[in-house]
């Protein structure tokens, strides 16, 4: 086992000029695979001084942007992109990112990545929430911006690990703290770990509670896929228990609510909320299928902490960003006080933690997607499917 630090504010590590990989580890890992993990921080506009923290396990290469939450920004494998196309072309230094321009949705500023968290302790849509005591009294009110504050937070302490056990193993975790004074204090700690020679890796995020009071958090994985997986015909595969429409734009497109159209200048963005079962394992899926069943995105989740999943169609003209979100979640992308009211806001003692785990994986050549998808198609009949017609008034904010 080696473990060797990119990054800490507290010890005064900034390393963007290692390279590990066989030859400068020494570990013996079971692969021909040519492997490395380095990192190096970019430069000019409004990526400056952006860290980002590349991977190559041989087959999959990915992009990890610890200046923006431990989100990643792009991967590839065995040549096929991971990524979308936003009209934010770069990742973008987080003291570039207002997240009150535009009546608090300037979070979209710095929207380009393919997994981007929204959190800790909100994630919905920008909301004025107002809390009163048991007499009505306002005892609080504050403006909570689009989709939280935690992709605009850089992480402080990024390490390395590679492990020798069962052929090899990759990790980078980091820390990042979401806190203020008087307004809480929550921990991130994401580890993101692959194998040499894979097209999978996995995605571990402990959030701790580490004030004296209880808390509240939220969290949704926006994970954004555009070609080659997305175009005219795409298909969106899951097995879930209830599927509704988020509003009356979302109704119009109904009766092809999982299927894609090619890229539609003036396109208003489609949200379906879904309730997905899960396997014997206790993870959920979630699967893009190009037009021609030749490739696949998939993302797998624990439900146990992410039981809910919210599907956003954006496919808008290329040059204004064509793109789906596949999206897990602690509680729906609706103001936090809705959230609250339908029970669905996790609440953190002092000193605890929740978990959440995630698998992505790309699946190419049209025999194992026709396999994964008579996988996803065993779980969905096994249940019954409820199509509301209409948004459910539990779920769906006015």
């Amino acid at each position: 086992m080696l473990n060797h630090t990119l990054l800490s504010a507290e010890r005064n590590i900034h390393d963007t000029s290692t390279t590990l990989n066989a030859p400068s580890t020494g570990l013996k890992i079971a692969t021909d695979q040519p492997w490395s993990v380095s990192m190096q921080r970019l430069r000019g506009g409004v990526s400056d001084g952006v860290d980002v923290v590349t991977i190559n396990n041989g087959r999959m290469k990915l992009d990890l942007l610890p200046t923006r939450g431990m989100g990643v920004w792009r991967g590839d494998v065995d040549g096929v992109p991971l990524h979308w196309v936003s009209p934010v072309s770069n990742p973008v230094h987080p003291s570039w990112v207002d997240p009150m321009r535009r009546g608090g949705i300037g979070w979209l500023d710095g929207f380009n990545e393919l997994i981007c968290r929204c959190g800790l302790g909100w994630h919905g849509a920008p909301a004025n929430e107002v809390r009163r005591d048991a007499a009505g009294k306002i005892v609080s009110e504050e403006f909570l911006p689009l989709h939280g504050r935690i992709a605009n937070l850089p992480a402080h302490d990024v390490q390395v690990s590679i492990s020798e056990e069962n052929g090899g193993l990759i990790s980078v975790t980091g820390v990042v703290d979401e806190g203020c004074l008087f307004g809480g204090r929550l921990r991130l700690t994401s580890t993101l770990r692959t194998q040499p020679g894979s097209s999978r890796f996995t995605v571990e995020d402990v959030v701790t509670n580490l004030g004296s009071a209880p808390a509240e958090s939220e969290m949704l994985y926006h994970c954004n896929i555009g070609r080659p997986f997305l175009g005219d015909g795409a298909t969106f595969h899951s097995a879930s228990t209830e599927v509704a429409p988020r509003n009356a734009r979302a109704v119009e497109g109904l009766s092809m609510w999982n299927i894609y159209q090619g890229p539609t200048p003036g396109y208003t963005e489609q949200v379906y909320f879904s309730k997905p079962v899960h396997d014997e394992r206790g993870y959920g899926v979630g699967v893009l299928c190009d037009p021609d069943c030749e490739r696949a995105f998939v993302v797998r989740f624990d439900t146990s902490t992410l039981p809910w999943f919210t599907l956003w169609k954006c496919t808008q003209a290329d040059q204004d960003g064509y793109v789906t979100g596949l999206e897990p979640g602690s509680s729906f992308p609706n103001p936090r006080a809705f959230e609250r009211t339908n029970g669905r806001v996790i609440q953190l003692a002092p000193g605890a933690s929740v978990t959440f785990r995630l698998e992505f994986e790309t699946v190419l050549g049209r025999d194992s997607v026709r396999k994964l998808l008579d996988e996803v198609t065993a779980m969905q009949v096994a249940v019954a499917r409820t199509i509301h017609p209409a948004p459910l008034p539990t779920w769906c904010a006015p």
